[in-house]
């Protein structure tokens, strides 16, 4: 079992260059995440940069697990009034030396007890259609909402469709 912890603003700003590197390796592993490849480090730093920022204005949760960090996730919370009972799951990156693990498992539960926590019922998040991460959430009890065509662009250039997943969480409150 991996250990998991929540990174406050300055903890993950500590951080920056390995959550730049897992970022790089989960890009250059074909992962669809946002970025294309190449991804430089600077770019994966100053997204960090942006992630801590964001932990500051209280719209991110990030958590990471291992030491030194295998993987991540992080849970963005509307800054609409109608929206404090979601959040959306983004950035589920595990190393490509740390997969088949658990870690990612661990990562989601521990995101979903944080959202609890946190008082959100509903949790969202998009992947790419076909990807290994579909029957992963599939496993994890998350129920599959729709698929949008030509969502994203690929680490290879083509456009893919997006499965789009949700989760109804028991209210800790």
């Amino acid at each position: 079992m991996t250990a998991v912890r929540r990174l406050d603003a300055a903890g993950s700003r500590d951080c920056r260059r390995r959550l730049a590197e897992l970022l790089i390796d989960s890009v250059e592993a074909g992962a669809s995440v946002g970025f294309m490849p190449p991804l430089t480090e600077e770019a994966a730093v100053e997204y960090w940069e942006e992630v801590s920022d964001s932990i500051d204005a209280g719209h991110t949760i990030l958590l990471v697990a291992g030491d030194p960090i295998a993987g991540t996730v992080q849970l963005q919370l509307p800054a609409y009034p109608n929206g404090r009972h979601r959040g959306m799951v983004a950035k589920l990156l595990v190393h490509t030396s740390a997969r088949r693990r658990g870690i990612g498992t661990e990562l989601m539960s521990a995101l979903e007890e944080e959202a609890a926590r946190d008082g959100r019922t509903l949790l969202f998040l998009d992947t790419q259609t076909g990807s290994d991460a579909e029957p992963f959430y599939d496993r994890l009890g998350w129920e599959r909402a729709g698929i949008i065509p030509d969502f994203a662009y690929a680490p290879d250039g083509k456009v893919w469709p997006s499965t789009f997943f949700f989760k109804r969480l028991n209210h800790a409150g």
